[in-house]
C-alpha cells in the first residue's frame, strides 16, 4: 500500500504538518505537499471514477498531465469541482471529494456500466439515441445531461478577486528546468529584457530528482547558481507558479499566475492573467512520459515511471512496497534505482525490448534487480488496488508465463515533447522514428511579422531527452548515464487478442481503450480528428496529454500506414486550463459591463428621469413629472419640441475622428456616398454597409479641414465601427495615410431643437447661429455663452436643430446654461423615446429599427444617399446580386391606423397561402411603430412587400392575439416633407 516514508522528501517541510479532509476522513500531509502526494501518504490510493464505466481511477502522474485524479475541492461559495490533485498545492484545512460516483467512491452503482462494455463501444451514442424520436426529450436527454461531466457545479458566487496584468520582454522563456535556466542566463547575460516563468513552485524541473552534474556542479548545486545570478541580473523577470497557457500571434502569450490558492479568504487575488508580449519566446517545457497499453493498466496503483520516482523522491511518498517497473526504455530503471535507495521492494522490472545493454540497465542488474527481457504484461490483477501482474512475452498474445505480487505498477513508454506552445502559433513537427515521438521542426517554426522565427524549442522540448544533450545544446558539460535506445510499444503484448484490447485503456479519464480507436478504423474514421471525436479520445480534461501519441499510433497500425500519415490532433490554447475567474477578472458584478455616464447623467437622475440601456450607456428614455404616465410625458416632450424648445443630451452618439493624406479616400470606401468631396464646414449624412451590401450603421460626417473629418455613428455603434475602421485599416488597406481616434466620451453634445432653437442660442451670445452665416448641414466652431464649442446645424427631428459639442467638462455647465436661459421660452429636456416619435414623425429611419441585417439601403428608399460617382465602396458588388435587386423585396412605407390604435412592434402583415411547415405567407412587418401626438394617431413605418407602389392600400395586421387592425400604406414621411421648419 502507499505510504509516507519516514525519511527524505526534497520539497516537504516535516515541521509544518498541514490537515485536510477527504470525503469527510481526517487526513495529514506537510507543507509543500500537492494533493496527490498527500493522499498517497495517507494510503489513499483509489480517488475517483471514470466517466463512462465508472471504473476505480487513481493517480496516474505527478504533473499537468494527470487524468484521473480529479477532486471537489472546498465548499460553499468556495467549492470548485474537477481540481487537478497532482497540480493543487496542499494547504491548512483544505476539504477534498472524490466524483462521478454514487453513493459512495467504493459501491458506485455506476460500476454496472463496465459489466456491460460490449454494449458501449465506442460511438455508441450515435447509434442508439436515434429511435424512437419521441424518447430522446422525454428518456434520453435527461438521462445524459444528469450524467454528463465529473463534479457537482459551483451555486454561490465566486468571493474571490482576480486581476490582469500586461508585461513586455525581449525574451520569454517557458519552463524553469535546467534548459530552461539555461537559456535565461544566455538571454539575460545579453542585456535582453528576459522572463522566466514556471508553472510549478519550484526550480530545476525533472532534473533535481533524475540527478547528473551541470559544468562540474551537482545538478541541484548548478541550479541554485543560476538562480542566484539570474535574481542579480535587473533585466530579468523570475516567476514561480506562472503557466503559459498559450502562444499567439505577434508575440502574445497568455499566462495563469497562482497567488491565493493556498490561502482561502486572504486579501490578495487570487489568480492572476498575464498579458506578455515577448519578442521571442523561448519553450523549454519539457517532455511528458507516456503509458503503455496493457489489459488492466487502469487499476489504481500502475502510474508513470517517473511519478513514482517524483513521489518518492519529491514527497518521501511511497506508492507501493512491492512495486513492478514495465518498460520499453532505460529511463525508467531510474525509479527502480530510486525505490532501491528508499528501502523498497523492487520485484523485477519488465523490459518489452530482448536486451537490455545500457548503463542504467546494468547498474540495476548491479544491485540485484531481476530484469525480465522481451516481456511484456499481460494484465494487472485487482480492481480497486494492484495485487500482482501477469507476465507474458512481449511477442506473444498474452499467454501468461509468471505471476508477480505487487501493489503497484511502474509504466513508462517513452517520452513526448510539451510542443503545445511550439504548435499553438503555426509551429511544424516532425516525426523522430529513434524516440517514437513527435519534435518541432526546426526548417518550420513559427514565423513573426517580419519572417523571423517567433518560438524556439530548447531542450526536452526540442526532443534532447538526456541530460548531456541538453546542456550540449546549451554550450555547457553535463554528465549523464547513457541511454540505449528504446523500443516503441504501442501494444503490450503486440499480439493481444480482443479479450485484453478490451481493458488496455488510452484515455483513462474517458475509457477510450484500444479496441475504440480499432474499431473507428473499421468504421471508416481515418482521420485521427475524426477518431478523436468518434471515441472521444484526447478529449478529457487533460486533453489528451497521455492517450494522443497512443491512440494515432494505435489508429495508424489499424489503417495500416505509418504515424506520420495519420498525423495528430491540433493542439489549442490553453494548455492547461484557466479559471473563468481569471478570464473575467475585476469584470463582475456592477465591473461586468460597467455603466458608461455621460457628463449631464447626475442632472437626468435628480429629475427623476426613466432610463433606457443603450449599449453600455443608460439615456433618458422620458422625465415623467409626479403622476404622470411615461406615456403622457414622451407625448408633452414631443408636442413642447415642436412648439418650444427641447434639450437632448446626444453625448452618447459615436465622434470618431479620421485623419491622414488617405482620409477621404478612406471615407469614401466606407460609405455609400462620396465624402471625399465635401468641403471644409460642410456636413454630409452617410450610410454604412458591411461587406454583403446590408446597412450597419449611419450619421453625419463633418469636414474638419482638408485631411481632417469627424464621423458621428449611433451611440451602439460607436465602439464597433471604429474596430471596423481599424480592421479595414490594419488588415487590408494597411499602406494608406489615416488615422482614427474614437473621442465619443471627450465631448458633451447637446441637441437644442424647436422652433425657439436659435433664440436661445442667441441669448448666450458669442456666435452668430442665423441662417446666412449657419444655414443646415454646416458647423461652426468658436466661443458660446463662454464655452468653446463646435455648432452643428444638423437636424434628426425635422425642426430647426442645432447639435452642440463641447468638451466633457464643460458639458453639465452650458446644459445648466441652457435651462436657466430657455426658462422663459419653455425649454424643456426629451429622452429617447421622444426622439424615436419625433424621427419618425419625419420618416427618417432607425438604424437596429428599419434595420436587422437583412437590410439594404435600396430597401428604405434611401438610393439618394448611394454615389453614382465612384467605382466602389464597402457592400457595392453585394447589392448587385441577383436577390439583392430582385423587386420583390420588401420595401419601407409608413402606416396609419384607421382606428387611432398603435400597432405593435414586429406586427405582421398576413398573405394568402401557406409554406411547406404549415405557416402563412406574409407580405410586410412593422419596423417603428408609436402614438405621434402630432399627427394624432397611431403611426409606424414597415418594410412591405412592393410598398412604395401600394400607396392608399389597406393591410392587416397581427394584433394581440388573434386580433388584427388595419392601416393604410402611407408615405413615411409624416410631418414637414418640403422640411421647412429644419431650414429656417
Amino acid at each position: 500500500m502507499s505510504t509516507r516514508l519516514s525519511k527524505g522528501g526534497r520539497l516537504i517541510d516535516r515541521a509544518t504538518p498541514l490537515n485536510f479532509t477527504f470525503n469527510g476522513k481526517p487526513m495529514r500531509g506537510y507543507a509543500g505537499d500537492t494533493l496527490a502526494s498527500a493522499l498517497l501518504g495517507a494510503g489513499q490510493v483509489m480517488l475517483g471514477r471514470s466517466f463512462k464505466y465508472h471504473r476505480p481511477r487513481g493517480l496516474v502522474a505527478s504533473g499537468v498531465e494527470e487524468p484521473n485524479a480529479l477532486v471537489e475541492l472546498g465548499r460553499n461559495a468556495r467549492f470548485e469541482p474537477d481540481q487537478r490533485t497532482t497540480t493543487t498545492e496542499l494547504f491548512e484545512g483544505a476539504e477534498t471529494r472524490s466524483q462521478n460516483h454514487w453513493p459512495s467512491l467504493e459501491f458506485d452503482v455506476g460500476e454496472i456500466n463496465d459489466k456491460l462494455y460490449k454494449f458501449l463501444p465506442a460511438g455508441f451514442y450515435y447509434k442508439t439515441f436515434m429511435a424512437p424520436r419521441a424518447a430522446w426529450k422525454h428518456l434520453f436527454e435527461p438521462v445524459i445531461r444528469k450524467s454528463a461531466g465529473l463534479g457537482g457545479a459551483p451555486k454561490e458566487a465566486d468571493p474571490d478577486r482576480y486581476e490582469q496584468v500586461y508585461a513586455h520582454c525581449d525574451v520569454l522563456v517557458v519552463g524553469g528546468g535546467v534548459a530552461g535556466l539555461a537559456a535565461a542566463l544566455r538571454e539575460g547575460r545579453k542585456g535582453q529584457r528576459v522572463w522566466l516563468v514556471e508553472q510549478t513552485a519550484h526550480w530545476g524541473g525533472r532534473t533535481p530528482v533524475d540527478g547528473g552534474q551541470i559544468d562540474g556542479e551537482e545538478a541541484a548545486d548548478w541550479i541554485k547558481i543560476a538562480l542566484q545570478e539570474l535574481e542579480s541580473l535587473p533585466n530579468v523577470t523570475l516567476r514561480t507558479r506562472l503557466m503559459a497557457a498559450g502562444q499567439y500571434d505577434h508575440g502574445y502569450v497568455i499566462g495563469l499566475e497562482n497567488l491565493g490558492d493556498t490561502r482561502p479568504g486572504a486579501d490578495v487575488p487570487r489568480h492572476r492573467l498575464w498579458r506578455i508580449r515577448a519578442g521571442r519566446t523561448i519553450t523549454a517545457t519539457g517532455a511528458l512520459e507516456r503509458p503503455l497499453s496493457f489489459a488492466g493498466n487502469d487499476v489504481p496503483g500502475v502510474m508513470l515511471a517517473s511519478a513514482v520516482r517524483d513521489y518518492v523522491v519529491n514527497w518521501a511518498v511511497s506508492p507501493g512496497d512491492r512495486v513492478v517497473v514495465v518498460t520499453n526504455n532505460d529511463d525508467a530503471y531510474r525509479t527502480a534505482l530510486a525505490l532501491l535507495d528508499a528501502g523498497l521492494s523492487v520485484p523485477a522490472i519488465v523490459d518489452a525490448r530482448e536486451e537490455s545493454h545500457g548503463a542504467l540497465p546494468q547498474v540495476a542488474k548491479a544491485r540485484g534487480i531481476t530484469v525480465l527481457e522481451g516481456r511484456g504484461i499481460a494484465r494487472v490483477l485487482g480492481r480497486t488496488h494492484v495485487t500482482g501482474v501477469e507476465i507474458c512475452m512481449q511477442a506473444g498474445e498474452g499467454g501468461a508465463t509468471q505471476v508477480l505480487d505487487c501493489d503497484c505498477v511502474a509504466m513508462s513508454g517513452g517520452w513526448s515533447p510539451v510542443v503545445h506552445l511550439w504548435s499553438h502559433c503555426g509551429g511544424k513537427l516532425s516525426w523522430d522514428a529513434e524516440h517514437a515521438m513527435f519534435r518541432p521542426d526546426p526548417e518550420r517554426p513559427p514565423l513573426g511579422a517580419q519572417g523571423q522565427p517567433m518560438v524556439q524549442a530548447v531542450g526536452a522540448a526540442n526532443g534532447d531527452l538526456q541530460l548531456a544533450a541538453i546542456m550540449a545544446a546549451a554550450g555547457l558539460g553535463a554528465v549523464s548515464s547513457d541511454e540505449a535506445p528504446m523500443m516503441p510499444v504501442w501494444q503490450m503484448p503486440a499480439g493481444a487478442p480482443d479479450a485484453l484490447r478490451y481493458k488496455s485503456f488510452l484515455d483513462f479519464q474517458n475509457d477510450v481503450k484500444v479496441s475504440d480507436v480499432q474499431l473507428a478504423a473499421r468504421e471508416g474514421y481515418e482521420s485521427v480528428e475524426h477518431t478523436k471525436r468518434y471515441t472521444t479520445l484526447g478529449m478529457a480534461t487533460d486533453q489528451g496529454k497521455l492517450s494522443n501519441i497512443n491512440g494515432l499510433a494505435v489508429l495508424s497500425d489499424a489503417l495500416g500506414q505509418p504515424i506520420p500519415a495519420t498525423g495528430t490532433t491540433t493542439f489549442r490554447p490553453p494548455y492547461t486550463p484557466i479559471s473563468l475567474g481569471a478570464i473575467a477578472a475585476e469584470a463582475k458584478g456592477p465591473l461586468f459591463q460597467p455603466l458608461r455616464r455621460t457628463p449631464i447623467h447626475d442632472w437626468h437622475a435628480a429629475r427623476l428621469a426613466h432610463w433606457e440601456p443603450v449599449g453600455h450607456w443608460r439615456r433618458p428614455y422620458c422625465y415623467p413629472r409626479s403622476g404622470e404616465s411615461h406615456r403622457d410625458a414622451v407625448n408633452r416632450e414631443i408636442t413642447n419640441t415642436r412648439q418650444n424648445v427641447g434639450l437632448l443630451d446626444a453625448s452618447t452618439l459615436g465622434k470618431i475622428v479620421v485623419k491622414g493624406p488617405d482620409a477621404g479616400r478612406f471615407l469614401d470606401m466606407l460609405y455609400t456616398n462620396m465624402m471625399s468631396t465635401l468641403k471644409v464646414g460642410k456636413c454630409r449624412y452617410g450610410l454604412m454597409c458591411d461587406e454583403n451590401g446590408f446597412l450597419m450603421d449611419d450619421g453625419v460626417v463633418a469636414r474638419l479641414s482638408e485631411d481632417t473629418f469627424l464621423c458621428h455613428t449611433t451611440t451602439g455603434g460607436a465602439d464597433r465601427i471604429h474596430g471596423w475602421m481599424e480592421d479595414w485599416l490594419q488588415c487590408e488597406w494597411w499602406d494608406w495615410k489615416v488615422y482614427t481616434a474614437n473621442l465619443t466620451e471627450q465631448f458633451a453634445q447637446i441637441a437644442v431643437v424647436g422652433p425657439k432653437a436659435r433664440t436661445l442660442l442667441e441669448r448666450l451670445g458669442g456666435m452668430d447661429v442665423s441662417r446666412e452665416p449657419l444655414p443646415f448641414m454646416q458647423w461652426a466652431e468658436g466661443t458660446l455663452g463662454g464655452f468653446d464649442a463646435r455648432i452643428f446645424r444638423i437636424s434628426f427631428s425635422g425642426e430647426l436643430s442645432y447639435e452642440i459639442a463641447v468638451p466633457a467638462s464643460q458639458g453639465r455647465a452650458l446644459w445648466d446654461k441652457l435651462i436657466t436661459e430657455g426658462e422663459s421660452l419653455g425649454v424643456m429636456p426629451y429622452g429617447t423615446e421622444a426622439l424615436h416619435v419625433l424621427r419618425a414623425e419625419k420618416g427618417f429611419i432607425m438604424i437596429g429599427d428599419e434595420t436587422d441585417g437583412t437590410v439594404i439601403p435600396q430597401d428604405l428608399g434611401l438610393g439618394w444617399a448611394i454615389s453614382k460617382k465612384k467605382d466602389d465602396y464597402l457592400g457595392k458588388r453585394a447589392q448587385q446580386r441577383s436577390h439583392m435587386t430582385d423587386p420583390s423585396r420588401w420595401k419601407l412605407v409608413g402606416l396609419e391606423t384607421l382606428d387611432g390604435r398603435v400597432l405593435p412592434d414586429g406586427a405582421l402583415a398576413p398573405a394568402e397561402g401557406f409554406n411547406a411547415n404549415g405557416q402563412r405567407h406574409t407580405q410586410g412587418r412593422v419596423t417603428s411603430t408609436y402614438y405621434s401626438p402630432t399627427i394624432g394617431k397611431g403611426i409606424a413605418m414597415a418594410l412591405v412587400l412592393n410598398g412604395p407602389d401600394r400607396m392608399g392600400e389597406v393591410l392587416e395586421f397581427t394584433g394581440t392575439g388573434d386580433t388584427r387592425i388595419s392601416a393604410r400604406i402611407v408615405d413615411p414621411v409624416f410631418y414637414d416633407k418640403d422640411g421647412e421648419k429644419q431650414n429656417v
